[in-house]
């Protein structure tokens, strides 16, 4: 089979960037609100890549970028491993359609450039990281102040209508698991953990209420 995968870091992006790519292909698997730090085998379409792969199914898997995979470099590099050790060609489209392998052999760059690249893409959320927490240090050495202000304390209704609690509902009721859900929505496990709580023991939303 000839699989692409594609993935999305929140559920409010719809891979439109995909659109772009008319090949046909045996079978397209999209993990959509997904974190990219969140590891490949523990995704929902990321686990069923690598079933197909170990079972001999896959022949190649065609990406639009190798962020697509992951952006921790170790299991980047563990996922590559992987596909390859199953004889599986890797396709990235944003390298000009950089393959794994060519004529059947190990591409002699492929090692190198996904080295890179997949170390530039953890440096990238690193630093990002590094400057979210900046720029949070220093609204509160200017007086500001994080949570909410006194007397604004939010009803237990009125946290499980918010837009991202209803999605959790949502993705609750189809069976999946809370650290799944964290991945899907780009969210804290905790907040998951509130919303399954507060679903559960205090009231049962309306079917208009948890859709998303």
């Amino acid at each position: 089979m000839i699989v692409k995968y594609q993935r999305t870091s929140t559920s409010a992006q719809h891979g439109n960037r995909f659109a772009t790519d008319t090949n046909k292909y045996d079978l397209v698997l999209f993990d959509q609100g997904i974190s990219g730090t969140l590891a490949f085998k523990s995704r929902t379409n990321g686990m069923k890549v690598i079933e197909l792969a170990e079972a001999g199914k896959l022949q190649e898997i065609v990406v639009e970028e190798l962020r697509d995979i992951g952006r921790n470099t170790i299991d980047v590099l563990n996922t590559l491993d992987t596909l390859d050790k199953n004889n599986v060609n890797i396709v990235i489209r944003s390298l000009g359609n950089l393959c794994s392998r060519v004529g059947g052999k190990k591409n002699e760059v492929w090692g190198l450039i996904t080295s890179i690249m997949s170390s530039l893409y953890s440096m990238e959320l690193e630093n990002l990281k590094t400057r979210t927490k900046m720029g949070r240090d220093a609204y509160l050495l200017n007086g500001g102040k994080l949570g909410r202000e006194p007397g604004t304390n939010e009803t237990i209704k009125q946290f499980l209508g918010k837009p991202k609690s209803k999605e959790v509902i949502s993705l609750l009721n189809k069976g999946k698991s809370t650290r799944d859900i964290a991945g899907r929505l780009d969210v804290s496990l905790n907040l998951v953990c509130k919303v399954r709580k507060h679903y559960k023991l205090h009231q049962r939303p309306t079917i208009d209420m948890v859709q998303t």
